[in-house]
């Protein structure tokens, strides 16, 4: 194969000096349809244990031109707040456990005002350059003084933190409640405020709509599938010890648009069904994951899971227009260790297909209802690996605040969630249909899993290739 298919990225590790300058609370710059004290419904979907958690991203610019980045970003924001205005409020837990937006006398989003020595180019980050996420990026994102992991109650719901550099280049690090929205929800809201930056005037095109009641759970509940995204595993394997205790490297590769054709071509089986692109590298990488980190028993049973935007199936009745809360279901594919490094790849891209087909109408409400009865208090980690597929948002268009596209866009460290890997878009520099994907490893097994990657099984591709000569 030749090596272009797929390159391994590197990114700079560095330290990175900032000051804070300012931290000032930005509220809503106009009237907002609730008064204090008064609460919203978060839907069963916002209340899974997944969403319970601040999605941490950021956008690098490397001109800030003449335009005032400080007051041109918080002016807008405040004024976006207006019809976004949940995004104002805070959490906080009911009687039962499940968690509600309230309006109390401390509201409105955190923006943090910082600066820094350095210039872009120290961190890696150039024009026209593929850029990949870098733990060294870390305090470009703010967190509170001995802020406890996964906090979400009381706090701020979108933190913002500024940072400007020597260069004249900026960057925007934000952490946003995943309650609030999923992805297609958030690019919803950045894109509004970025458009709102960029006119000068508030831009909300669609218009931002509520609206939670619409995934209320049935009364009775009625769940009609097993659910194995939410099984508690047993920790019997030798995967737990190997991601928790180790040291981990964060692994990045281009995937180029011949690449995923390729595998895509190879993945697919000889049914009527087709696999997608994403079916054939999920399936791909869980496999040569699986591989690498040699896991041990054989037996043991072993989840991939990935996110399925529920939004199209939505039909009864369909889902407003502006909807941008959380219609993300989990699907979940199961197989040994011996199954799934045994098996071709067309099987195990087969299973992963089927599971993201089984996503249904059905399946979202029964999914609300199974939260309903049995609502999950912890992220489980069993035996699984979490596949998020970054490349279908809106990353790099919907971040232009009026100084273009961003240089890069999206996460900084995947290093605090070893089990999972990320599918990202490649940005603005090759729009030729390439992916970034970003995974986490212990030290020994990085050798072999990059090997695994970009070479396949020659075997399977043998395989495929006679069988496409008797066809």
């Amino acid at each position: 194969m030749a090596p272009p298919w797929i390159q391994e990225l590197h990114f700079p590790h560095i330290d990175i000096p900032i000051t804070i300058d300012h931290m000032v609370p930005v509220k809503p710059a106009g009237p907002i349809p609730v008064s204090l004290d008064q609460t919203l419904y978060l839907s069963n979907l916002d209340n899974m244990i997944g969403c319970r958690v601040f999605t941490p991203t950021i956008y690098f610019y490397t001109s800030s031109g003449q335009k005032p980045v400080i007051t041109t970003l918080r002016d807008a924001l405040a004024r976006i707040l207006v019809p976004y205005y949940p995004l104002s409020g805070r959490l906080r837990e009911t009687k039962n456990g499940k968690l509600e937006v309230f309006f109390g006398e401390e509201q409105g989003a955190l923006m943090v005002e910082a600066h820094s020595e350095l210039a872009l180019a120290d961190l890696g980050v150039h024009a026209g350059v593929v850029s990949v996420p870098n733990p060294g990026w870390t305090p470009l994102i703010f967190r509170f003084p001995n802020e406890e992991p996964y906090k979400i109650l009381d706090m701020p719901l979108l933190i913002v933190q500024l940072t400007l550099f020597s260069c004249g280049g900026f960057s925007i690090g934000l952490r946003l409640c995943h309650c609030i929205c999923d992805g297609i929800g958030a690019m919803q809201f950045i894109s509004a405020w970025a458009a709102t930056a960029k006119e000068g005037r508030l831009v909300t095109n669609p218009k931002p709509c509520w609206d939670r009641e619409i995934f209320r759970p049935r009364d009775p509940p009625m769940v009609k599938f097993p659910h194995n995204e939410f099984m508690k595993i047993e920790d019997g394997s030798t995967l737990t010890t190997s991601l928790w205790e180790g040291k981990l490297v964060q692994k990045c590769y281009r995937i180029s648009r011949h690449f995923q054709d390729w595998l895509k071509t190879l993945a697919q089986s000889d049914e009527i069904s087709l696999c997608s692109t994403f079916d054939a590298m999920a399936a791909h990488i869980w496999r040569c994951w699986v591989k690498a980190l040699d896991v041990k028993p054989l037996d043991y049973e072993l989840r991939l899971t990935f996110s399925v935007n529920a939004r199209p199936k939505l039909q009864n009745p369909p889902l407003k227009e502006g909807f941008y809360g959380n219609v993300v279901v989990v699907a979940c594919v199961k197989s040994t260790v011996s199954e799934l490094i045994h098996r071709h790849l067309p099987e195990t891209t087969r299973l992963v297909r089927e599971a993201r087909q089984g996503v249904s109408e059905e399946y979202l409400r029964s999914t609300a209802d199974y939260v309903e009865v049995d609502m999950p208090r912890r992220l489980e980690f069993g035996g699984k690996l979490t596949i998020t597929q970054w490349t279908r948002f809106s990353l790099y268009d919907s971040g232009d605040f009026g100084w273009g596209k961003p240089a890069y866009a999206g996460p900084i460290d995947l290093t605090p969630t070893p089990q999972v890997c990320v599918l990202l878009p490649e940005g603005e520099s090759d729009p030729g249909g390439a992916m970034v994907v970003c995974i986490c490893l212990p030290e020994f097994a990085t050798r072999k899993f990059t090997e695994l990657l970009c070479l396949v099984d020659s075997s399977e591709a043998n395989v495929h290739a006679s069988n496409r000569l008797l066809l």
